[in-house]
């Protein structure tokens, strides 16, 4: 037994022995090889190859540097909470249905971020600001939403311009400047001093001690299409980004509805995103010309097309928002009007250039005038309109209290009269909705050959609310020529060339004159919404 240990343990140092002799080979020829490869990439070597080094060559800065660094120190970056709201019908603690990239569905009825609807904007039109932490809904009460938007100040004593919709349904707004650490919390509170959604603008404040930088407000009537422009913001929540391009476009309007009416946008390319509502839009001379307000996108972010409310608009806003009132204030004569009208429509009215009146507030200064549905407004005070956009803007202006003299065109007739401006806010508060579906009660077909529509009769109640008798669309065929103008289903036609349809009648005898080649143009209401006055619909048969 002993001798059999004795052999066994003499076996395994053997193999141990062997074992190390086998890494030693090993190590030994590793060695070598690199040894040899070294040695090769040696021989290899290129002796006529010179190190590159890095050369001190400094670049004289261009003119986006020199605004950057001008401008930047002005801009903040704007961090908003909104904290959870007690239900009035449930003591269960829940969140607005506020999302943190969108500013959420206001009074306007449009279109905002993420396709819901937002102050009027059509599909695609959007406003832009980013989110951060945020919650989805729950009962726990620290719960918070927070949004990040962009601003710039424009008093040393800390008075900010952003964007209403970044700070509209906040309870807590905090700013923080570029110099303040990175580090630091949300930024310093603000407190809102006033603003207009009528152009989305906001003034905020923060407290100092010290002045802080500021921008100066640049002519944005001077900006020229092709004009690069630079823009600054926090965009994802990168602050301090900046970002270059051209004017594409001046005096866009995205909202053909009455509450786009004061939002006419300097379009541009320069790249903004998410974050950058708010910020400035900067000429070559530093100075501002246009606060980032909406962008055009299918996918939430950058693709060329941005709007900015343009300086000389944002001053007077500005002007208005820090004056005792906190307000603006607007003059109006309390009428409704639509843009972009066929030719169609000129010609059976008779005009070539002014407003054609839809909507006649009742009881309001055009009304207490003598105004009328139907009017053509060509002058005030004697100096010739262009447009819609002219007299509101002219109006607009005008301080209400004050009076305006307003030529106009009634059945060929050319009249005037002295109108009292109002105040736009008070005149249109009168307005009440009215939402009752009309109970049609007789069918006529007449127009269904001609025009490609059928139309019932609407009952007393729908013509009460409507002030007008008329005759309610119940279908369109496809490709008609009701069709191919617009026309659709639910609304009331009024008129047609200016001749009453108020009954089945009045109806077929304008509709039997119609042949090919004439004009026909449609007044038309939605029931609905009789406050939105009448709309014009027409063309070539």
């Amino acid at each position: 037994m002993k001798s059999l240990l004795e052999r066994l343990r003499a076996r395994g140092l053997a193999s141990a022995f062997v074992l190390l002799a086998v890494m030693t080979v090993a190590i030994v020829g590793l060695s070598y090889a690199a040894h040899g490869v070294s040695g090769q990439e040696e021989q290899n070597a290129s002796p006529d190859a010179t190190p590159l080094k890095v050369v001190d060559s400094p670049v004289a800065p261009n003119s986006f540097v020199k605004i950057a660094r001008l401008v930047g120190p002005a801009v903040v970056n704007i961090n908003t909470e909104t904290l959870p709201k007690q239900s009035r019908n449930s003591r269960r603690r829940q969140l607005q249905p506020q999302n943190p990239d969108d500013d959420g569905q206001g009074e306007d009825n449009g279109q905002g971020d993420n396709n819901n609807n937002d102050q009027g904007f059509p599909d695609f039109f959007f406003h832009f600001f980013g989110g951060q932490g945020q919650d989805d809904g729950g009962d726990d009460n620290s719960q918070v939403r927070e949004s990040l938007g962009s601003g710039f100040i424009v008093d040393p004593k800390g008075y900010i311009i952003t964007n209403n919709h970044v700070i509209e349904k906040a309870d807590k707004i905090y700013v923080k400047l570029s110099t303040d650490p990175d580090n630091s919390d949300l930024g310093r509170p603000a407190r809102v001093i006033g603003v207009d959604k009528a152009t989305d603008i906001a003034v905020i404040k923060i407290d100092t001690n010290t002045p802080l930088p500021t921008v100066k407000m640049g002519d944005s009537d001077t900006a020229q299409v092709g004009d690069w422009v630079e823009a600054i913001g926090s965009p994802f929540a990168l602050a301090q980004t900046v970002t270059a391009g051209i004017i594409s476009a001046k005096n866009r309007t995205i909202d053909p509805t009455v509450q786009g009416q004061f939002q006419h946008f300097i379009q541009t390319d320069a790249a903004i995103n998410p974050g950058n509502s708010g910020g400035p839009l900067l000429n070559m001379n530093g100075q501002v010309i246009g606060v980032n307000t909406a962008i055009y996108t299918q996918s939430a972010g950058y693709q060329g097309i941005g709007f900015a409310m343009p300086s000389n608009t944002v001053v007077e806003i500005y002007n208005d928002l820090i004056s005792p009132s906190h307000k603006v204030v607007r003059g109006s004569i309390g009428i409704s009007f639509r843009e972009g009208l066929p030719e169609a429509v000129n010609r059976i009215y008779g005009f070539k250039t002014g407003v054609l009146v839809s909507f006649v507030q009742p009881g309001g200064p055009a009304d207490k005038a003598g105004l009328k549905q139907g009017d053509i407004i060509t002058t005030i005070d004697g100096r010739s309109i262009k447009d819609g956009d002219d007299l509101v803007n002219d109006i607009a202006e005008r301080r209400p209290g004050s009076s305006v003299r307003l030529g106009y065109i009634r059945d060929g007739q050319q009249l005037d009269a002295t109108v009292m401006i109002g105040d736009r806010d008070k005149v249109f508060a009168q307005v009440a909705s009215a939402d009752q579906s009309p109970t049609p009660d007789q069918t006529v077909s007449p127009g269904e050959s001609t025009l490609g529509i059928t139309v019932r009769e609407i009952t007393p109640d729908t013509v009460s609310r409507l002030h007008h008798p008329g005759m309610l669309v119940q279908s369109v065929r496809p490709g008609s020529f009701a069709d191919l103008q617009g026309m659709a289903p639910g609304v009331v036609i009024i008129r047609i060339n200016k001749q009453p349809v108020g009954t089945r009648d009045q109806y077929n005898a304008v509709v039997s004159k119609l042949k090919t080649g004439d004009d026909v143009v449609f007044e038309v209401m939605n029931p609905h919404s009789p406050e939105d006055g009448i709309s014009y619909i027409g063309g070539t048969l």
